[in-house]
């Protein structure tokens, strides 16, 4: 591999998991199906992940179209996407849930009436929520139509949903062995990274829209 193609991997891969947060969803979905019989955690966990790989990817092909017929720029989308991941960062470095990460209070409270939280709240918002659908359009664009990045970036969306996928499988033991302050702990670091990408992400808009250009 180049170095521009472990670059992109290694971005995507950190923005993907910084904005789908798998141990994260893992907390939250332990404590919306306690008491739930085992086979049937298991099922909403694999029906839950392949529902928001299914959107995930809708937004990787058609999201540069929709960008297109909309006449946004890659320099608007780079600002406003940044702008998007670095509220995203903020969030988890301060552990303030608002809604782009994680589910809101009412979003809560309907989700644990339900039966099967498969499709909501953990399809979306938790996995395939508005900041990891933003970091899809922002990434797959930044490709600028080179199939190999574009590839490499779905790689990387891939590889994060995998994980979220054992994280879930695994939620009651991960809770349990990290506790609320692990996860906290976790959480900032990554908050961290995120919001460091976001940053550079407004920088290179900026730049590339030529507005601070004599």
């Amino acid at each position: 591999m180049t170095p521009l193609m472990i670059e992109t991997a290694l971005v995507a891969f950190a923005t993907f998991f910084a904005t789908m947060g798998p141990i994260d969803v893992a907390a939250i979905f332990a404590g919306l199906t306690a008491g739930t019989p085992v086979s049937h955690r298991r099922r909403m966990a694999y029906k839950g992940t392949l529902i928001s790989t299914g959107i995930l990817l809708m937004f990787a092909l058609f999201g540069n179209d929709v960008l297109f017929y909309m006449g946004i720029s890659l320099a608007a989308l780079k600002t406003a996407g940044g702008i998007l991941l670095l509220l995203v960062g903020i969030e988890m470095v301060l552990a303030h849930p608002s809604g782009l990460t994680s589910t809101t209070p009412d979003e809560t409270q309907e989700a644990a009436s339900r039966q099967d939280i498969s499709v909501f709240p953990l399809a979306t918002p938790l996995i395939a929520g508005p900041g990891t659908m933003g970091a899809v359009v922002l990434l797959i664009a930044e490709a600028n139509g080179d199939l190999v990045q574009q590839s490499i970036v779905v790689g990387a969306l891939l590889t994060c949903l995998v994980i979220t996928l054992v994280c879930l499988l695994m939620a009651t033991q991960l809770q349990r062995l990290l506790g609320i302050t692990g996860l906290n702990v976790i959480s900032r670091v990554v908050g961290v990274l995120l919001t460091a990408l976001a940053v550079q992400f407004i920088f290179d808009g900026i730049d590339a829209s030529g507005l601070l250009k004599g």
